[in-house]
């Protein structure tokens, strides 16, 4: 079973559900709004704990009142959260419109997540030594994330990363990472180079990995997955073709199953498609963290998928 420390954020979603999204200055009504736990962090420490692994979260909250639902909803999919700081001001918080198509749009406001520090980093370095994994995202501040790839890397603990939201990082902590996980917007970001196929996606996954990242996934939407590493294996594993209610966290779905299922192990196709099966799960369901499947779902959809080849 895998050890995964995540360090990301926690958000309470308010979702917006629409026939289609507004144009620019345009007024809509909204079939009706919910109020769901995520944050990419919190997302993938569930998909993780879900997927059968221990997993211990490190993030932040604020004083506001969604800061204790939102810790009662990673505590109840089994992910240890001792070390959640609370902070002076408001909870992270995402505004989220999804339309019949399920194609969401999203606004973030980073509240306590962007006031999580490299010195709670500190207060919580002990974790560090028993895990296989430490996995990242694009939530919290960058001084932060930062030190936790360096301090993983010196103590020999795998990182993984998802640049998400897509933003310029610096190239020289390319070599902390181990697994870069990204969709082809971020890739394109990251490299310049437009991922429309998989040549393409071939030719981005060698850039990252010439800057240094070990191993590269890039999810392709419905074109599935693709996984390079430093020896040029290239494994393709396509999506599962399933009618979508809502994409909201089947990125973050991916990669947290991916992370439980390969724990100190190499990627494989079999991780990558266990990881497949969990997303085309998700996006059939509406909401975030609390529509992530379990390791039993998994195996089921994987089953029935089988039976109908």
């Amino acid at each position: 079973m895998a050890n995964i420390l995540v360090i990301g954020s926690i958000n309470m979603d308010v979702v917006n559900h629409v026939l289609k999204h507004p144009l620019p200055g345009e007024t809509i009504k909204s079939l009706k709004t919910d109020y769901n736990p995520g944050g990419k962090g919190a997302n993938q420490a569930a998909a993780a704990a879900l997927a059968g692994a221990q997993v211990i979260f490190i993030g932040a909250v604020g004083n506001d009142p969604f800061a204790s639902q939102l810790l009662s909803a990673i505590r109840g999919i089994g992910v240890q959260s001792d070390f959640v700081f609370n902070k002076d001001g408001n909870s992270g918080l995402a505004s989220i419109t999804v339309d019949a198509s399920g194609e969401n749009h999203i606004i973030l406001t980073e509240g306590a997540n962007g006031l999580l520090t490299v010195n709670d980093i500190k207060d919580s370095l002990e974790l560090f030594d028993s895990a296989d994994i430490v996995m990242l995202q694009n939530e919290i501040n960058w001084e932060t994330t930062r030190y936790v790839m360096e301090e993983s890397h010196r103590r020999g603990v795998s990182v993984y990363f998802n640049p998400a939201p897509a933003v310029q990082i610096p190239m020289d902590i390319f070599h902390f990472i181990d697994v870069l996980i990204l969709n082809e917007s971020e890739a394109e970001t990251l490299t310049g180079i437009a991922v429309s196929n998989n040549i393409q996606a071939i030719q981005a996954s060698a850039k990252l990995r010439d800057e240094g990242v070990g191993k590269v996934v890039l999810t392709l939407g419905n074109k599935g997955s693709l996984f390079t590493d430093s020896n040029d294996t290239v494994t393709h594993v396509p999506a599962f073709d399933v009618r979508a209610a809502d994409t909201t966290a089947a990125g973050d779905t991916f990669i947290g199953v991916l992370a439980a299922t390969t724990g100190s192990k190499d990627i494989s196709e079999e991780t990558l498609r266990f990881a497949s099966a969990a997303a085309a799960i998700k996006v059939t369901r509406k909401g975030a963290l609390a529509s992530i499947p379990n390791k039993l779902e998994i195996e089921e959809f994987l089953r029935a998928a089988s039976s109908h080849k």
